[in-house]
C-alpha cells in the first residue's frame, strides 16, 4: 500500500471514528503523523481505561508530553499557540537548561491548528497522551502558565544545594526517623505531591465525589507547576514539632494531619526506596563476615546526609501500571527536581518505575526528554531506574522473518481483568538488509483471531487501521501506521483490547478472555525484526485496580523449573524471549539501569530470576538498532533463592519490611553514585 492511501479497515472491521474530543479522523490520510495511537483508542472507547470508572464526563482538557522540533524553542510553541487552547506549566520557562521537551494541556483548537500547515505544526515534532484525570483534566491556574514576555525568573532561595537525593515514586514517610538529622529535623527539603484528592485511589476504590486535599495541611498549590501540593522543609517541621510529645513523635497523628492516607499501609514502595538510597544505615555485608548475608549497618556516608527532593507520582499513574499517565508524571517531576535545586547541585535522581512496552531503544518521547536533559546537565544530574521485573513473565517475544514467513503469538488475556490490555508489535528492517526505510515495511500485514472465533478477521495492513466489532461497542483495536509518535526507526503495531470484566459499568464493552492468536506475516523482499511486548497491566502496592497481567504462550517456552529453564537456549525455538524484556522507560542512552542479584547464589548464575542480567544469554538474536536490553550495572535484590526481597524501612520508624524487585536494587546503586560523586 502506497504512503499516499488512506489509512482504511479491512472488511470485518469497522473504521476507527472521529474523536469526539480532538476532532481528529482517525482513519484519514496522515492523522497519525504526530499523533499517539493511544490517544486514537482512548477516544475509539470513549476514554473508558484513561479514567476512574465512576467519572461519567469525558475529560475537559488533555495532557500531553510535548517534543518541539529541531531549532524550536518553547517560545516558539507558545507563539504559535493560544491559551484557550494550550496551557504549558510555566515551570518549563525556569528550568536552568534549553529544553525541547515539555507538557501541556490541550483542548480542540490544539488539534485543529497541528492539523494544517502553520506555526503549531512547524514547533511540534510529536505528542503522547497522558492520563486525563483528576488534576490532570482542567485548565492550569493562571499564575501556573507559561506565557510569552514572561520576565526572567528570580531564581528560589530556598533551592538546595550540595549534594541532592531526589525520589521520584509514592508514598514516602516524612517523619520516618530514616529521613531525620540527629537534631530530629527532617531532611526533605522540598516534597511534592502530585495527587489533589483523598485516597485511596484505584477502580477499586473510586468514588464520584473525590474530597480535596486541605492545602493548609497538605501544603499549597506550587504555582509555577499549577497541581499537586507542595511542603518546603519549614512546613515540615512545622508538622513534626506539632506532632511531638515528650521527645516522641506520633506519626499516626503526623500523617492524618498531612492527609497522608497511603501512609496507613505497613510498607510502601517511596519509603522502603528512599530508606535504601539515602538512610542513616547502609544495606552491606560487615566486614570480616562474608558467609553471612548482607543487613543494616550504620551508614557515615555522604547520602546518609544528604539533602531530600521528593517527587510523589499522581496515583492515577500509579494505579495505571501500563504507564499511560507516567509520562506527564514523569517529566513534570524532573521539572520540579531540577527548578528546586541550585545551579551547582548535584543531583542523583532514584526511579524506581517502570513499564513493558514500548519501543526499547530510547526513542520514546520521555526518554529522549531525559537523554536531553542529562546531557544539558553536563554531568550534575544523574538518573537510575531499574532494569525491570518481568524477566519470566513471557511478556517478550522476538523473531526474524523472510519473505512470506510468519510470527503466530497466542496472547493469554485472563478473565476478570478490569484494566484494558495492550500489546505493541515493533517492527523494524533487520541491520544491513534494505534502507531501513518505511517502504521496506510496506508489505506487512497483522492478523487477530479472538478467542472461541471460528475463523480470524481480516489482515491488517501496514498503513490501515480497524476497531471490532464496532466503534459503539469496541473489544479489540489495530492501529498499524506507517510512522507515529511512539518511537523511531521502523513502526510499531497497536492492538488494544477492552477489559473482561466490569465492576460499575453494566453496560461497558468488554473483550472476550481467553487465547487471543496475533499473527504477523512478512510479504516483502527484506527481512524484517519482530519484538512483540505485552504491556505491563499488574496491580501497584497501594492501588487496587483489579487489573490481571496478561501474557504470551507457546509449546515450546521451558516452564519446567529445572535447573538451566530460567534462561533462553538460543537453540530453542519459540518465539518468547526473556531476553529483551526490559523496563520500557529506562533505554535512554545515558540512563543508569539497575538489575537484580541474589546474595547466596551460584557464582555461574547469580541473578535473581525476574531480572535481565550480564551476560545475556540470548546474545546472539538478531534485534532491532539501537535496541537495549542489558543493565548498566547489579546490586543486591534478593537475599537467598527461599528469602527474596530486601529488607528496608516500612512506613513507621520502628518497622523493617521486605519488598522485591529491581526497584530496590536502583536506589543502591543510586546511593553509591552520589557518595562516589562527592
Amino acid at each position: 500500500m502506497s504512503r499516499r492511501q488512506p489509512p482504511r479497515a479491512a472488511a470485518g472491521w469497522s473504521p476507527l471514528p472521529k474523536g469526539r474530543f480532538t476532532g481528529i479522523d482517525w482513519s484519514a490520510p496522515g492523522a497519525f503523523f504526530h499523533s499517539d495511537p493511544y490517544l486514537a483508542w482512548a477516544e475509539t472507547s470513549g476514554f473508558a481505561g484513561f479514567r476512574p470508572s465512576l467519572q461519567e464526563k469525558e475529560p475537559p482538557w488533555l495532557p500531553l508530553i510535548i517534543e518541539l522540533n529541531p531549532g524550536c524553542t518553547l517560545d516558539d510553541l507558545l507563539r504559535a499557540s493560544d491559551e484557550d487552547w494550550m496551557q504549558v506549566p510555566r515551570i518549563y520557562q525556569q528550568l536552568p537548561l534549553s529544553t525541547h521537551f515539555c507538557t501541556a494541556r490541550v483542548r480542540k483548537g490544539f488539534f485543529r491548528h497541528l492539523g494544517k500547515p502553520g506555526p503549531l505544526r512547524d514547533a511540534v515534532a510529536r505528542y503522547e497522551l497522558g492520563l486525563p484525570v483528576g488534576p490532570f483534566s482542567h485548565a492550569l491556574p493562571p499564575q501556573a502558565r507559561a506565557r510569552l514576555g514572561n520576565r526572567p525568573v528570580t531564581p528560589r532561595k530556598d533551592r538546595v544545594a550540595g549534594p541532592v537525593m531526589a525520589i521520584i515514586d509514592s508514598g514516602l514517610a516524612v517523619g520516618h526517623v530514616d529521613f531525620l538529622d540527629a537534631q530530629g529535623r527532617s531532611r526533605v527539603a522540598a516534597y511534592w505531591r502530585q495527587d489533589e484528592t483523598q485516597g485511596p485511589h484505584g477502580r477499586a476504590a473510586a468514588t464520584r465525589k473525590p474530597v480535596p486535599l486541605d492545602p493548609y495541611r497538605a501544603g499549597p498549590m506550587p504555582d509555577d507547576i499549577g497541581y499537586g501540593h507542595e511542603l518546603d522543609q519549614k512546613a515540615i517541621n512545622q508538622a513534626i514539632l506539632r506532632h511531638t510529645r515528650q521527645g516522641r513523635l506520633d506519626e499516626d497523628a503526623l500523617y492524618q494531619w498531612l492527609q497522608m492516607w497511603e501512609l496507613n499501609h505497613n510498607a510502601h514502595h517511596g519509603t522502603h526506596v528512599s530508606s535504601l538510597a539515602a538512610g542513616p544505615t547502609v544495606y552491606a555485608r560487615t566486614l570480616g563476615t562474608e558467609d553471612t548475608p548482607p543487613d543494616w549497618q550504620p551508614a557515615h556516608d555522604p547520602a546518609s546526609h544528604a539533602a531530600l527532593v521528593i517527587a510523589q507520582l499522581d496515583w492515577a499513574s500509579i494505579a495505571d501500571t501500563s504507564g499511560g499517565a507516567v509520562n506527564v508524571s514523569v517529566l513534570d517531576a524532573l521539572a520540579y527536581v531540577l527548578t528546586r535545586c541550585a545551579d551547582e547541585a548535584a543531583i542523583t535522581v532514584n526511579l524506581s518505575w517502570g513499564t513493558l512496552a514500548g519501543p526499547h531503544n530510547g526513542s520514546s518521547v520521555l526518554e529522549a526528554a531525559m537523554d536531553q536533559w542529562l546531557q544539558a546537565c553536563q554531568g550534575r544530574l544523574t538518573l537510575v531506574m531499574p532494569a525491570g521485573n518481568a524477566y519470566q513473565a513471557r511478556t517478550h517475544a522476538n523473531q526474524t522473518l523472510d519473505k512470506g514467513q510468519s510470527l503466530p503469538l497466542h496472547w493469554r488475556v485472563l478473565p476478570d481483568d478490569h484494566s484494558q490490555s495492550f500489546l505493541e508489535l515493533w517492527v523494524g528492517t533487520e541491520p544491513g538488509t534494505g534502507s531501513g526505510h518505511p517502504h521496506d515495511l510496506a508489505d506487512l500485514e497483522v492478523v487477530i483471531q479472538p478467542p472461541g472465533a471460528a475463523a480470524p478477521l481480516p489482515p491488517i495492513r501496514l498503513g490501515e487501521s480497524g476497531v471490532w466489532p464496532d466503534a459503539h461497542s469496541p473489544r479489540c483495536a489495530v492501529i498499524f501506521p506507517h510512522r507515529s509518535a511512539l518511537g523511531h526507526p521502523g513502526t510499531c503495531a497497536l492492538v488494544a483490547l477492552a477489559p473482561t470484566a466490569s465492576w460499575y459499568d453494566k453496560d461497558v464493552t468488554l473483550a472476550p478472555a481467553g487465547r487471543w492468536q496475533v499473527t504477523i506475516t512478512n510479504r516483502g523482499p527484506h527481512p524484517v525484526v519482530v519484538d512483540a511486548y505485552v504491556e505491563r497491566d499488574d496491580v501497584a502496592l497501594g492501588a487496587p485496580t483489579g487489573a490481571r497481567q496478561s501474557y504470551l504462550e507457546d509449546a515450546d517456552y521451558d516452564l519446567s523449573g529445572n535447573i538451566g529453564s530460567f534462561i533462553d537456549h538460543p537453540d530453542n525455538p519459540t518465539p518468547i524471549r526473556r531476553s529483551g524484556t526490559f523496563n520500557g522507560l529506562a533505554t535512554a542512552r545515558d540512563v543508569v539501569t539497575v538489575g537484580g542479584i541474589r546474595y547466596f547464589a551460584s557464582s555461574t548464575d547469580p541473578a535473581a530470576r525476574y531480572s535481565p542480567r550480564i551476560p545475556d544469554p540470548d546474545a546472539s538474536r538478531t534485534e532491532r538498532a539501537g535496541v537495549r536490553k542489558l543493565p548498566s550495572r547489579l546490586a543486591i535484590s534478593d537475599d537467598h533463592a527461599t528469602l527474596w526481597g530486601v529488607r528496608a524501612a516500612g512506613t513507621r520508624s520502628a518497622a523493617a519490611v521486605r519488598l522485591v524487585g529491581t526497584s530496590m536494587a536502583a536506589p543502591q546503586v543510586a546511593r553509591d553514585l552520589l557518595d562516589k560523586g562527592v
